[in-house]
């Protein structure tokens, strides 16, 4: 999603092949249910035979989990919750705006996104509650990303960690192998495994409007560890240009392993497979032991098949992906950013109560789910990456990076960066695809 969204956190948020849209019901005029279950919602009011309507990337199991955290707030306050999943969220959000038909809330995977809304005046700016749960719960940083010219509209919502690559620890127990700590190390891995036979990578970038989302974040990686975190933010801030040869050097980088047909794509074909296979099903083949690593995020979770466990000495875990040298890790993730085009009391309630860490909690404890708010309890993890996922986001000696096409403009972020990252799958050359995503950068 990104997904996470799709994102996923993302914060990919999280997308999937088709839409969805569900409502929360809410008690016959709001507060009926049992006074204990709502006195922590009591802060929020009542607000009976109203409705708030959310818009998000974010489908299928991960949308019903979220639906089913908010079940009790809806029939506490009265407050009938339309939610909208999608899988063309960037595109269709502009249509339901111009349309004059926006949501009254939307989860932004992309800042630079939500930053295009905010400057067109589209966008209410967050209540002070909203604002306040921010400061106590997040570190300014996660803050920056939902403030645009000073303003600030958006508090976080969910999380992801991207620096992952997804292995069977079983298969390399099996076969002597040893966990990568440098780049070299993981090419010298993939050379061993591609020897016995089995291809040694697994990959998908399909995910609708969205294909070639997956195949960015593997860019933006190899770029935060080869030109550092300065240099990383000078890309996405334009002041390195895309078809700098440093941009270059690392696309080839990364295409030294998603265009090398000796390397994938493990499970389903050649290497223009990957821009046909959806991002949830990357990964699946390592469970079928026709892949060896799928590099993806802490949400991929979500998507192993069911009954998989996620553990250390389980069916699939996750390391690090690798950097040059061990002396730094610096790590890539990704959230959502609740953001109102309306600002009803519902709608601020509704806002309010999401930027909360009771919310977070009691998300996380009904299945996979990572936040970086301060207040959430380790401790719900669903699973061991979860966990570990939410040490780094709060570990202040982390040097953590926001996803970079998230932030850069609309127009290349979520547009030219993963229309040409597909395009480079499938065969055209990486210099005219960074040299027409430079093109299309804005001018102003």
């Amino acid at each position: 999603m990104r997904r996470l969204a799709a994102g996923t956190i993302g914060l990919a948020l999280v997308v999937t092949g088709c839409g969805s849209s569900q409502e929360t019901p809410q008690a016959t005029g709001g507060g009926d249910a049992a006074s204990a279950e709502c006195q922590p919602y009591a802060a929020y009011g009542k607000h009976p035979n109203t409705k708030v309507t959310i818009y998000s990337p974010i489908r299928d199991k991960e949308a019903d989990l979220f639906q089913e955290n908010w079940k009790t707030f809806s029939e506490c306050t009265g407050i009938k919750i339309t939610y909208e999943g999608t899988g063309e969220f960037e595109a269709q959000i502009q249509v339901r705006v111009d349309g004059g038909n926006p949501p009254d809330l939307a989860f932004f995977p992309q800042p630079g996104l939500l930053a295009r809304f905010a400057k067109a005046g589209k966008l209410k700016p967050a209540p002070p509650e909203v604002e306040k749960l921010t400061d106590e719960g997040w570190s300014p940083d996660w803050k920056k990303y939902g403030t645009v010219d000073g303003t600030f509209y958006a508090a976080p919502l969910g999380a992801s960690v991207k620096s992952f690559v997804w292995y069977s620890p079983k298969m390399f127990q099996e076969n002597g192998w040893q966990i990568p700590k440098t780049w070299n190390e993981l090419m010298t891995l993939s050379d061993t495994i591609a020897a016995k036979g089995i291809k040694p990578w697994c990959a998908g970038i399909e995910s609708g409007d969205a294909t070639g989302w997956p195949a960015t974040d593997w860019i933006e990686d190899v770029i935060l560890r080869d030109l550092g975190p300065d240099g990383y933010d000078q890309w996405v801030e334009h002041k390195i240009p895309f078809n700098d040869p440093k941009v270059q050097a690392a696309v080839d980088k990364v295409g030294a392993i998603l265009k090398n047909d000796k390397y994938v794509n493990g499970g389903y074909g050649p290497v223009k497979s990957i821009a046909s296979t959806a991002f949830q099903e990357g990964g699946v083949p390592i469970t079928e032991g026709k892949c060896a690593m799928h590099r993806q995020a802490s949400f991929y979770a979500n998507f192993w098949p069911e009954g998989t466990k996620v553990a250390e000495d389980g069916d699939v875990f996750a390391f690090y992906l690798p950097g040059n040298d061990t002396s730094s890790k610096p790590v890539l993730g990704a959230g959502e950013f609740v953001a109102a085009f309306t600002d009803r009391p519902e709608v601020k309630a509704m806002q309010q109560y999401l930027a909360t860490a009771d919310h977070a909690n009691g998300r996380m404890k009904l299945g996979t789910y990572v936040s970086a708010n301060k207040g959430v309890d380790l401790a719900g993890a669903q699973n061991p990456i979860d966990k570990l996922s939410m040490e780094i986001l709060r570990d202040p000696q982390t040097v953590f990076r926001f996803d970079g096409s998230d932030l850069m403009p609309a127009a290349v972020g979520a547009g030219t960066f993963w229309k040409g990252m597909t395009a480079w799958i499938n065969g055209k050359d990486t210099k005219t695809v960074l040299d027409d995503i430079e093109k299309s950068w804005p001018k102003s």
